[in-house]
């Protein structure tokens, strides 16, 4: 089916508008990735604390993949990020239960924006084969 040069120049700002949304889709997923992995690494961090004896050594990651040894205390307490750079005390079974509801809204957010990703994706690339079959037609009826 041959397209018009309307349908064409349409079909082209669609695609054009489809890659727009697939890079800030991929953006989102990076940053949904990022998020995620310092989420797990706080509820982990706050479990090997929570799980170990005063005066245990234990490793407290401080991002970039560096540690910092530190003996536990007493104190079994963590000040936990709660949104809009706000930050609460909370004992350590809060803390990791916190963040465990952290991970699973990420998580499930990770989970749809990949799934637009791939609707996205698939109709990009429809659009792309429909287009470049319009090129090759237009090709063969000019020679």
């Amino acid at each position: 089916m041959k397209m018009e040069d309307d349908e064409l120049r349409q079909a082209i700002e669609a695609l054009n508008a489809y890659n727009a949304q697939l890079e800030a889709l991929n953006r989102q997923v990076r940053l949904l990735q990022v998020s995620l992995e310092d989420t797990v690494r706080a509820r982990e961090s706050f479990k090997a604390l929570a799980d170990a004896d005063e005066g245990d050594e234990i490793l407290i990651p401080v991002g970039a993949s560096s540690y910092i040894p530190a003996k536990v205390t007493g104190k079994k307490k963590a000040i936990v990020g709660i949104g809009s750079r706000l930050s609460a005390e909370k004992d350590l079974d809060e803390a990791v239960a916190f963040m465990e509801i952290n991970v699973n809204e990420i998580s499930k957010a990770l989970k749809e924006t990949i799934g637009t990703l791939g609707e996205i994706e698939k109709i990009a690339t429809e659009l792309t084969m429909a287009i470049e079959n319009e090129y090759r037609l237009r090709q063969l009826s000019s020679q």
